[in-house]
């Protein structure tokens, strides 16, 4: 398996403010063509901090009820959710947030980096917090981090949101060559970086909206969570050796949703396809329109099919 998608799937918010602070100059209000709301009103939930294993995991909770896990992608933290997504799924839920060792706020600990560790991290975290089992919503490598969780700690997750998931191994469908030249271009310095990576967490033409530029620096312009070159590194690494899920994904027994955007360049929506085929009577939903980061695009629409799938029986 090549690194291509193990880059960097998730751009960091370093690299968004970057350019966002250059390109938004006499943006609009921020709510653009197809993100919703503003975020003026979300309020983020002081940071805690809870002992696992031979790390401290930083977390955050929002709204109260059955719990749901929201497993964030790969160089990013707890903040780098929609607010608008989260306020939603907090108004049903008590949705929690965690930062992965060496991620924000979460301690490195002496263990290495790797997708099954980070499953037994968030075992292990919800066993600190007394949860016995919850929903698990994961984004890109959250979504692998979420299959090794039900796969090797089924008696935890209740239902599981895959969103713009893979399964890894022989089985990933690839980016383009092109998607794979960008992403792997670090030439430049991070505001040239940006302009070639933030068209592909979305698509051209919602990215040439400014005010849909605007809406993504509202909504993830308050997250100060620190993001180690190091921990970032040892990421990428678990995720070019992990060996994936295919041959054990039937063995998932938690009722299962795949959310993806049918112009997702990064994961193609392709490998959503291979999994549902794998996971008895797992539900896909495609959003028209959409790309890696549909839930910035969409946010009423993303929630709207995640709390339904929660909500169903």
């Amino acid at each position: 398996m090549t690194t291509l998608k193990r880059v960097a799937p998730v751009v960091s918010c370093m690299l968004l403010l970057a350019f966002v602070s250059v390109a938004c100059t006499g943006c609009g209000s921020g709510n653009g063509n197809n993100a919703t709301s503003s975020t003026s009103q979300f309020t983020k939930p002081p940071v805690r901090k809870v002992k696992v294993g031979d790390i401290s995991i930083a977390y955050r909770v929002y709204g109260s009820g059955y719990p749901l896990l929201m497993l964030a992608g790969s160089s990013s933290t707890q903040d780098d959710w929609d607010p608008n997504v989260v306020s939603a799924l907090a108004s049903k839920h008590r949705v929690i947030t965690l930062d992965y060792r060496g991620m924000g706020l979460s301690t490195s600990g002496t263990k290495a980096f790797t997708i099954p560790r980070f499953a037994a991290d968030t075992a292990g975290f919800m066993d600190s917090l007394g949860i016995k089992k919850a929903n698990v919503l994961g984004w890109s490598m959250g979504t692998n981090v979420g299959q090794e969780l039900a796969l090797g700690y089924p008696g935890k997750v209740d239902r599981l949101v895959l969103y713009t998931a893979d399964c890894g191994g022989a089985q990933y469908v690839q980016p383009s060559q092109e998607v794979t030249r960008k992403l792997s271009d670090t030439s430049g310095d991070l505001v040239g970086q940006a302009q070639r990576l933030l068209p592909l967490l979305f698509t051209p033409t919602w990215w040439s909206d400014l005010n849909n530029v605007a809406y993504v620096m509202k909504a993830l312009g308050s997250s100060t969570e620190p993001m180690p070159a190091e921990s970032v590194t040892k990421q990428d690494r678990a995720m070019i050796e992990w060996k994936g899920t295919y041959d054990r994904l039937p063995s998932i027994k938690s009722p299962t949703l795949l959310v993806t955007g049918d112009e997702d360049v990064i994961t193609p929506p392709q490998n959503s396809r291979i999994i549902i085929g794998r996971i008895p009577d797992a539900r896909l939903v495609v959003l028209h329109g959409g790309g890696h980061g549909v839930q910035y695009q969409y946010p009423a629409a993303f929630a709207e099919v995640v709390l339904d799938f929660l909500s169903s029986r």
